[in-house]
């Protein structure tokens, strides 16, 4: 079988391939840099708080399509000992503060040379068993925009803050059938990932005249780091039964048309 039988393809930062038994790969990756325990480093974090929400960002992104994670892969541009293994501890964390069973956790670190500065790059792999359980899109005409949780970064970020989204809430909203997209939200910030959502839609974006993401907030265009905060998609209707349902900030953005 040729390699482009698999129609490996580009869906928003995912990579994605349809295997022959109709199952579909998909692949998310994250970075960070600059951020850790090392001298040089721009804001000084434990390591474990590291590997927590550098392994959050691409497990979020796989599980919103409603794929499971299969396989995780770190790599680590600093020694093993002791950066590397307080990393690793907080990514097996984060895992298992979302119960989610991975079997495959592999990676390397940087043996041949002294580091000063913390670098990392998380890849996981997920399995969608076919197109039907696919969950990141399309939006339907009419549906409302809104986000969960905040927009936050650098040295905002903590672990026990009910204001960022975290793996479990995102599994809870996947249980709900009226949620017809799910976009986390990263560095590029709030706007530029809904006005995303309605263009892979084929729509467009009307922004709120009111609330914390109106047109004229800052908010909007603020870094959301690691993925501190999420839009989803659903009908006018089921947005009173979706703040009851979900335990954390959520703001209208827009509309899509």
């Amino acid at each position: 079988m040729q390699p482009s039988s698999y129609n490996v393809r580009q869906y928003r930062d995912l990579t994605m391939m349809n295997l022959p038994d109709g199952s579909i790969l998909v692949i998310a990756c994250d970075s960070l840099g600059g951020i850790g325990p090392k001298s040089q480093d721009t804001f000084t974090v434990p390591g474990y708080i590291v590997g927590r929400f550098a392994a959050r960002v691409p497990l979020m992104e796989v599980m919103a399509t409603g794929a499971k994670p299969q396989i995780l892969v770190n790599t680590l541009s600093v020694e093993m000992s002791p950066t590397g293994q307080e990393i690793l501890r907080g990514i097996r964390g984060e895992i298992l503060a979302a119960s989610l069973d991975i079997p495959i956790i592999t990676g390397s670190t940087e043996e041949n040379v002294q580091t000063c500065q913390t670098g990392v790059g998380i890849t996981v792999i997920g399995l969608l068993a076919n197109q039907e359980a696919f969950r990141a899109g399309p939006a339907s005409k009419g549906n409302l925009v809104i986000c969960v949780g905040k927009p936050k970064v650098g040295d905002e970020v903590h672990l026990e803050d009910n204001e960022i989204a975290a793996l479990s809430l995102l599994q809870d909203i996947l249980q709900l059938t009226y949620v017809t997209d799910i976009l986390p939200v990263g560095s590029k910030g709030i706007a530029y990932e809904a006005n995303l959502m309605a263009q892979t839609a084929g729509l467009a974006l009307r922004l709120s005249e009111t609330g914390p993401f109106s047109a004229c907030s800052q908010n909007l265009t603020k870094s959301a780091g690691p993925a501190t905060c999420l839009l989803c998609s659903l009908p006018p209707d089921y947005l009173a039964h979706f703040r009851k349902h979900v335990q954390s900030p959520v703001a209208v953005v827009g509309q899509v048309l």
